[in-house]
């Protein structure tokens, strides 16, 4: 069976989010290019940033997807990383607040890409 392995998240500064995503999930990315920077999640699945389409990136664009990072325990955990990113001055999108799969916030990207964290499923 054929799985996505390559998830590209549009930035119009690559070393700005480089640095960014780095220092909120606690990566180093596999390589540095000056257009593409990829991230391996596991083996064979790779989290890349990518400046290939820098001008069509802006603040203004609605996002219709998310990161979603899911985090082991219950809603202390959540709010407990909501503090966590909020303390390095995240852009903060939505509080922290309880939804139909559980404790959520979302924050957003220096170019407004957003990123959910929710429990575990």
């Amino acid at each position: 069976m054929t799985r996505p392995n390559l998830f590209l998240i549009y930035v119009t500064d690559v070393e700005r989010s480089t640095a960014f995503y780095s220092d909120l999930f606690d990566m180093q990315p596999k390589m540095i290019t000056p257009r593409y920077v990829p991230f391996e999640l596991a083996a064979g699945v790779l989290f890349a940033l990518w400046s290939g389409r820098a001008e069509q990136v802006t603040p203004e664009l609605p996002r219709t997807c998310e990161v979603g990072l899911m985090v082991p325990g219950a809603q202390a955990a959540v709010d407990s990383r909501f503090e966590e990113w909020s303390a390095k001055g995240v852009t903060v999108v939505e509080q922290p607040h309880d939804d139909v799969f559980g404790r959520t916030f979302v924050i957003a990207d220096p170019d407004g890409n957003l990123i959910r964290v929710s429990p575990l499923d």
